[in-house]
């Protein structure tokens, strides 16, 4: 198999798995963590890097852990293990994680050399494969999440890193929504919401959209309601929130179901939509925790 068609099957195989779970009605990004019994909520880790995984990687590794009922989100490869003093078991199956990279082809710098230009860079992805801590024999003692805090604990974190952010804030109206013309997120009043925990979970969508400001990460607002190009963007801004919330300790919802059947025509139409929608949300999220992590460290 050729890498070209590699690379195509990978993104066939992840994205036909999230769309069976979409029309099963289940979202991937929103596990139901209080009722997986064992697995903690939080992003993925590598167990001997201690970095996060990002992206797709983040969607394939929580729905793992959930179905396998792991009890923590720690991970690592074969060699790591080894490299660490432990092994994984014998007969023990892996999860299949993904590598997406670019490089610049022979050719294609023997070309630019010539012609003075710059040369041009070609993607690849890759898969490879990693075992949860708990498939290993000889490890350090996994120091597993501690469990969600509680609501009163949550509020106050969460609020000081939605307030470090700087974006606007508008509270009133019936509607939530993110203005790309004027730079500011409307919410309506937490007291409109039959739970507390929801005016947090809908702010952090809408700083998902506020992230793509073009003085930001700029991503593309010039689609109208019901355009493809939006329901990406609601995608990025759902999948942003979910990776905020798992970092934060907020259990993550769904906050627009109804665009479900236009994230299944998206996802059929194009097998890289999930992929460059978990990439551009794992951006929006880092860039909304780099700028806490600036605020609240001064």
């Amino acid at each position: 198999m050729t890498a070209n068609a590699n690379a195509q099957s990978l993104y066939d195989s992840v994205t036909a798995r999230i769309v069976a779970e979409l029309e099963q009605g289940r979202f991937p990004w929103v596990q139901p963590w209080a009722s997986s019994g064992t697995t903690p909520l939080g992003l993925p880790l590598n167990a001997s890097t201690g970095r996060a995984y990002s992206g797709i990687n983040i969607l394939l590794l929580w729905a793992a852990a959930i179905e396998q009922g792991r009890p923590s989100q720690r991970w690592l490869t074969f060699k790591q293990a080894l490299a660490m003093g432990g092994a994984v078991r014998k007969g023990e199956k892996g999860t299949m994680v993904v590598y997406a990279d670019t490089f610049i082809p022979k050719a294609e710098q023997e070309k630019a050399n010539a012609s003075g230009e710059e040369a041009c860079r070609v993607g690849f992805l890759k898969r490879f494969t990693v075992f949860h801590v708990q498939q290993c024999d000889g490890l350090p003692a996994d120091p597993d999440a501690a469990p969600p805090p509680g609501w009163s604990e949550v509020l106050p974190h969460v609020e000081a890193v939605i307030a470090a952010t700087k974006a606007e804030f508008r509270i009133g109206g019936e509607m939530a929504f993110y203005s790309p013309s004027h730079d500011f997120i409307q919410v309506p009043s937490q007291e409109s919401y039959f739970e507390p925990i929801n005016w947090y979970r809908t702010k952090l969508h809408e700083l998902g959209h506020w992230t793509g400001h073009v003085t930001r990460l700029d991503r593309d607002f010039a689609a109208k309601w019901g355009a493809e190009s939006y329901a990406r963007e609601e995608l990025v801004a759902e999948l942003t929130s979910a990776f905020l919330c798992a970092e934060l300790g907020v259990v993550p919802t769904v906050r627009h179901a109804d665009y479900l059947g236009a994230w299944l025509d998206v996802l059929k139409g194009d097998n890289r939509a999930i992929f460059q929608a978990a990439s551009l949300a794992s951006k929006a999220a880092a860039f909304v925790m780099a700028l806490a992590g600036s605020s609240l460290s001064s």
